[in-house]
């Protein structure tokens, strides 16, 4: 028989040893969701099958490293409003940061009277930037994973995609992982492929994917990293969203009029945030705007 003395501290320990389990998950699922918050510090993880073939963690201080990224310049696409600049570019505390500003810049290719808005505009009044892995990081075949935390701010139009290496757009093919924009004046999340029919026009597969379908799983899904994928073979793309399957494209499909199936050939990473256009009008939005991706990283198979 346990004396009375004791029988409290039995029946406190009887309790929290019940609760204990509990309150360990709870800080384990606290833990979790945390990091969601912030850049990961861990190693790429290794996938069955495959090999790390490149990797860019961002962990340096400065501008992308130069042996693997190109630089934009200028108005470039889309009758955007921002002008692409290096400045805008940079890494610090574990992430590459692309951030839109709202600042006035002299267009340097600015003719009075040409027909091409690239250059009958004397000035843009913003700026951001583009980096790609032209010439310098192509794939064929492979996985590829971004993490990233994208800013859904009315105006801001992110986007992680590749280009094939040879021939014009659209016929060296287009691949998105990622843009977010407004589709009928509302947030979406879109995973495509284009390429071109027998008479140059843009071909497309495309999901788009409503904003709210995400923030109904997760209020604060846009203060938080993510991870996308693009998973490649001779016969399909898979593009997914948090190991969400969000497109599959038929590469058996996606030939060009001559025969030529862009998706047959390497393509480089480009990282960009344009503004307006399709991202909406960014007049009533505060600047600046963050666009950060925590890394890139490319496995093929073995």
């Amino acid at each position: 028989m346990i004396p009375s003395r004791y029988l409290a501290y039995y029946m406190i320990l009887g309790v929290v040893k019940r609760v204990l389990p509990f309150i360990v998950v709870g800080l384990a699922a606290c833990s979790k969701k945390q990091q969601a918050y912030e850049p990961t510090d861990s190693a790429p993880v290794a996938k069955e099958g495959y090999s790390l073939v490149w990797n860019d963690e961002f962990n340096s201080v400065g501008k992308p490293d130069s042996n693997s990224w190109n630089y934009e310049h200028g108005f470039v696409r889309n009758n955007e409003l921002q002008w692409y600049q290096s400045e805008n570019a940079n890494i610090a505390n574990g992430v590459l940061t692309i951030e839109g500003r709202r600042e006035k810049v002299k267009n340097d290719r600015y003719d009075s009277s040409s027909k091409d808005w690239r250059r009958n505009q004397e000035f843009a009044e913003y700026t951001s930037a583009s980096i790609n892995t032209r010439k310098k990081r192509s794939f064929k075949y492979g996985i590829i994973e971004v993490r990233a935390m994208i800013d859904t701010t009315l105006g801001m139009w992110p986007a992680i995609w590749t280009l094939g290496e040879s021939k014009p757009w659209p016929t060296n093919g287009e691949v998105d992982l990622m843009e977010y924009y407004q589709v009928n004046n509302r947030g979406a999340i879109l995973a495509n492929a284009a390429w071109a029919d027998g008479r140059m026009r843009v071909v497309w597969d495309g999901e788009k994917i409503p904003f709210s379908y995400f923030v109904k799983k997760d209020a604060d899904w846009a203060t938080q990293f993510h991870i996308w994928k693009m998973d490649w073979t001779e016969d399909y793309i898979k593009l997914y969203l948090d190991d969400e399957l969000l497109n599959e494209i038929d590469l058996s499909k996606t030939l060009n009029a001559d025969g030529y199936n862009p998706f047959h050939q390497p393509h480089y990473i480009l990282l960009n945030l344009a503004i307006g256009s399709n991202g909406g009008d960014p007049f009533a939005t505060a600047f600046p705007r963050k666009y950060e991706v925590d890394y890139v990283r490319v496995y093929q198979k073995e």
